[in-house]
């Protein structure tokens, strides 16, 4: 059985510059996608990502992450668009890293794909009706 998560990963500052995605790789067979990543040698890191793979080989990735001493989190909160409060004026797109906002250049309405949201909350402060929200 295959499964997807996406989860937050804290590690600490001594383990920043050691190849622990790379483990999950190769060890562990599990494909990756970044969503948002912050990693300063000598400070704490933070990884936001997409972990797919075999339910088993998941579960012993996040053993070994576990074991190394990664905090791990789901991702709990997510961007929604109220779309009553939504006027399509493009605002949101412009700000987007991901690609999840985009203008259908037909009917020009603003399309969102929350598949591709990595909850930045970039639009939600550009947003001028305030149609982008948080959710936890």
């Amino acid at each position: 059985m295959k499964v997807s998560r996406r989860i937050v990963l804290h590690f600490p500052k001594q383990l920043v510059d050691q190849p622990i995605i790379y483990a999950l790789v190769n060890n562990y067979n599990l494909v990756f996608n970044i969503l948002k990543a912050s990693v300063t040698p000598g400070e704490e890191g933070l990884l936001v990502f997409e972990l797919t793979g075999k339910k088993s080989d998941y579960e012993a990735g996040i053993d070994y992450l576990k074991s190394l001493g990664v905090k791990i989190e789901p991702l709990s909160r997510s961007v929604k668009r109220n779309d009553l409060k939504c006027t399509h004026c493009g605002v949101c797109v412009t700000v987007c890293p991901t690609g999840a906002l985009s203008v259908d250049r037909k009917t020009m309405i603003v399309e969102f794909d929350s598949a591709k949201c990595t909850a930045c909350e970039l639009c939600v402060k550009a947003c001028p009706p305030r149609a982008m929200e948080v959710h936890f």
